[in-house]
């Protein structure tokens, strides 16, 4: 079990999520596509079973990358709910900053400097982080307490620094493969909690 991040030197913390990271995306990337496929499947299940999508109009996701569990497997039942869908978009390298674009079975996509594919930036409608529904979040690991560990770039974190201390809209929740739960999270001062996580098994919020 992980100890606080408060009682530990920044580098030990560092080196925990470092290797954290490391162990759960190396266990994600051996997944075959057929696993992923079936995880994907039950997630949307999960998803529907929820009722958080009912009610949800305005829903940014992401495209699963480096074995993410995958919610693209969702985007045409969405559409076809007629939900506006977003995805994230670096704005900046530099600041670590995305924005949210809207995306249609007409978009075309290219693929960023991290190999995942982005709606055009300068064509695509935005829409602005606190005006978005629900957001369906990647990340890497997560435990019971709502504490999220992402790939280390804090894009997410930055673009809802305003949910730090307010329990407003949007909802925030995490995707992952139901092996990426852990006892524990190190945390820092400026992470994001989340309000949940649905995996493949189940929702835990």
């Amino acid at each position: 079990m992980m100890t606080s991040a408060k009682s530990q030197p920044l580098s030990l913390l560092a080196k925990q999520k470092k290797e954290l990271r490391a162990t759960i995306r190396a266990r994600r990337r051996q997944l075959s596509s057929r696993q992923q496929q079936l995880a994907a499947t039950h997630l949307i299940r999960v998803l529907n079973k929820s009722g958080l999508i009912l009610k949800a109009n305005y829903i940014a996701l992401y495209l699963g990358n480096d074995g993410e569990i995958d919610p693209s497997y969702f985007l045409d039942e969405l559409w076809s709910r007629k939900k506006k869908v977003y995805l994230p978009v670096i704005q900046s390298y530099t600041n670590h900053r995305i924005v949210f674009c809207e995306i249609t079975p007409h978009t075309k996509l290219h693929r960023n400097r991290f190999g995942i594919l982005e709606p055009n930036i300068k064509t695509s409608k935005r829409l602005a982080a606190k005006q978005l529904s629900l957001v369906l979040m990647p990340l890497v690991a997560f435990d019971a307490l709502g504490n999220r560990i992402g790939m280390g770039g804090g894009y997410y974190d930055r673009a809802f620094a305003f949910k730090k201390n307010s329990k407003g809209k949007p909802a925030l929740l995490g995707l992952a493969h139901d092996f990426q739960k852990t006892e524990r999270l190190p945390t820092e001062a400026w992470d994001i909690p989340i309000d949940g996580v649905a995996t493949d098994k189940k929702l835990y919020s």
